[in-house]
C-alpha cells in the first residue's frame, strides 16, 4: 500500500446521533447514506462509523454481542453494503469501529466460557479464582469501582476495564487472537476500507495478576475519563499497554496490508507519545490517537510543540490528531474558544486529522438534565461527571423543522435548542459560517506539502 491515505482526514460518525431515517429517534445507517453528499462537500477522505453491530447496548454498541451482525436499531447488512457502495461510488472510504478487547456478556464466546465445566471456551476471557473471596488484585474499572466482576455460575471472578457487562478477552490465548483476525478479515472481505481499534492498548494483561501501582498525587492527568474518577490514581502499568500487544499489531498489519486497509488505533495512556510511536511503527498500525487534545486539561498554545515532539521522537511512527469524539466534551465547550481558531489549528498540523461530527459546524456541548440522561458513565460519577451524553446530542440539520431534521419522532437525546442557529441548513447559505470556513480549511490544507 502506497502513502496516499497520509495526512487524509477522517470524519468520525455516531450513528445514533446523526440521522433517523426510520422515525424511531435513534439515528442509522440509511440516516447516513441520505447525506453522503453532505459528507462529500465537506471534503474528507473516509468517515468513521462508531458500532452498529448486534448489541445489548449498555454501553451504545461498544458491548459487542455479534461481530458480524448489524443490530436491528441501525438497520441491516444490505443497508451496510448499501452504504459502503455509495460512498465508494463518492470516492468516499469507510472505516468502521472495532472492540476487540471485550465482548458483551450476552456474546455467545462469554456464555460459554462461564462455565464450571471446562470446555474450548472456558480460557477465551480473564477469570481468577481471587483471594479469600476478594478481586485478585486492585485494578479499576474506567467507568467505576473494580475492574472484577464475581460469576456465580463459574464461581471466579471475571476482567471487566469498562461496563460489568463488558467482559475483557483473553488475549494470552491464541485462539482469541486468531478468531479476532478472523472477524477483522470479515469485514476486509465485506469491503470496508479500515478499521479505528477501540481501546486499542487494554488488549493484554499481567498473566500475574499484579497490583497497579499507586500515582504520585502530583502526576495524576485524567486522560480518557474524568478528573474525579478513582481510575487515574493509579500507573496502570499491569492492566493494560503490555508488550506482548505489539508482536499481535504486527499480525493485524499483515493481515490488512492483504486488502489495502488502514487502521487507526485508540490509545489511552499517560505515556502517549511513547505508546502512539510504538504501535505505528515497525509494520504495526497504521496511525493512532489519543486523549491529550481530548482532555479537560486541552492546551491550545502546547498543541505545535505536542505534534513536534512527536515526529521528534518517532520518525517512523504516524499520527492521528484529534479534537472532539463522541467520548469528550465538545472542543468549543472545553476550551471556550473561537470553533474557527481551534479548526484552523487542527487541521494546519501534520498527520492524519479526525473531526467528529459537528465539529465542523462548531457545536458546543449540550446541558443534559440528570433525568434524560443515558450513559451509564454519567449515571456513576453523576454529579461530579455528568457523562458523555453532552458531546452526542442530535445533529441539526434544518432550523425549522421538528428535532431539527434529525428525526420525525422524540429523539433519544434530546437536541440542543442552541444548535438550531448552528443547524447545517443555515451555515451552508452564510458565506462566513464555520461551516463553509471548514470547508476552505479542507481545500486549503490540500495545498500544503507536510
Amino acid at each position: 500500500m502506497d502513502n496516499s491515505w497520509k495526512n487524509n482526514i477522517i470524519y468520525q460518525i455516531y450513528p445514533r446521533s446523526f440521522k433517523d431515517s426510520s422515525g424511531n429517534g435513534v439515528g442509522d445507517l440509511k440516516g447516513i447514506i441520505e447525506k453522503v453528499d453532505y459528507i462529500k462537500d465537506l471534503g474528507i477522505d473516509y468517515v468513521w462509523i462508531s458500532p452498529f453491530f448486534k448489541s445489548p447496548q449498555h454501553d451504545f454498541g461498544y458491548d459487542v454481542e455479534d461481530y458480524r451482525e448489524v443490530d436491528p436499531l441501525f438497520g441491516s447488512k444490505d443497508d451496510l453494503r448499501k452504504l459502503i457502495d455509495t460512498f465508494h461510488n463518492k470516492n468516499l472510504k469507510v472505516m468502521i469501529d472495532l472492540v476487540l478487547s471485550h465482548t458483551s456478556t450476552e456474546h455467545k464466546w462469554f456464555k460459554l466460557s462461564n462455565s464450571k465445566d471446562k470446555n474450548p471456551y472456558t480460557d477465551w476471557y480473564v477469570w481468577s479464582k481471587g483471594i479469600d473471596g476478594n478481586p485478585p488484585n486492585n485494578w479499576l474499572s474506567v467507568f467505576g469501582g473494580s475492574s472484577w466482576k464475581w460469576s456465580n455460575k463459574r464461581e471466579e471472578f471475571y476482567l471487566h476495564n469498562f461496563l460489568e457487562q463488558q467482559a475483557d478477552l483473553n488475549f494470552h490465548n491464541h485462539e482469541v487472537q486468531n478468531q479476532m483476525l478472523e472477524e477483522i478479515e470479515y469485514w476486509l472481505r465485506f469491503g470496508i476500507d479500515g478499521f479505528r481499534f477501540d481501546v486499542i492498548n487494554f488488549l493484554f494483561h499481567d498473566k500475574e495478576l499484579r497490583d497497579n501501582p499507586l500515582k504520585d498525587p502530583k502526576a495524576i492527568r485524567p486522560l480518557g475519563f474524568n478528573k474525579d474518577n478513582p481510575y487515574g490514581t493509579q500507573s496502570h502499568i499491569y492492566d493494560n499497554t503490555r508488550p506482548e500487544m505489539l508482536p499481535f499489531l504486527e499480525k493485524v498489519r499483515s493481515l490488512l496490508d492483504k486488502y489495502d486497509a488502514i487502521s487507526v488505533g485508540e490509545i489511552v495512556a499517560d505515556n502517549f507519545i511513547k505508546v502512539m510511536g510504538d504501535y505505528t511503527s515497525n509494520k504495526r498500525l497504521h496511525m493512532a490517537y489519543n486523549f491529550e487534545f481530548l482532555s479537560e486539561e486541552f492546551n491550545f498554545n502546547n498543541v505545535d510543540n505536542t505534534v513536534d515532539n512527536f515526529f521528534s521522537n518517532n520518525p517512523d511512527s504516524w499520527p492521528c490528531w484529534a479534537f472532539s469524539n463522541h467520548d469528550s466534551k465538545r472542543i468549543v465547550s472545553r476550551s471556550n474558544m473561537d470553533a474557527k481558531k481551534l479548526l484552523e489549528k487542527l487541521l494546519c498540523q501534520k498527520g492524519n486529522i479526525c473531526i467528529y461530527q459537528g465539529e465542523e459546524l462548531g457545536l458546543t456541548e449540550s446541558e443534559i438534565k440528570f433525568e434524560d440522561i443515558k450513559d451509564p458513565f454519567g449515571k456513576n460519577f453523576w454529579p461530579d461527571f455528568k457523562g458523555r451524553d453532552g458531546c452526542r446530542t442530535p445533529m441539526p440539520w434544518e432550523a425549522l423543522k421538528p428535532n431539527f431534521g434529525f428525526s420525525n419522532s422524540k429523539p433519544w437525546l434530546p437536541p440542543d435548542t442552541n444548535f438550531q442557529e448552528l443547524s447545517v441548513d443555515i451555515q451552508s447559505k452564510d458565506r462566513n459560517s464555520t461551516l463553509n470556513y471548514f470547508k476552505a480549511l479542507v481545500k486549503k490544507r490540500r495545498s500544503i506539502n507536510f
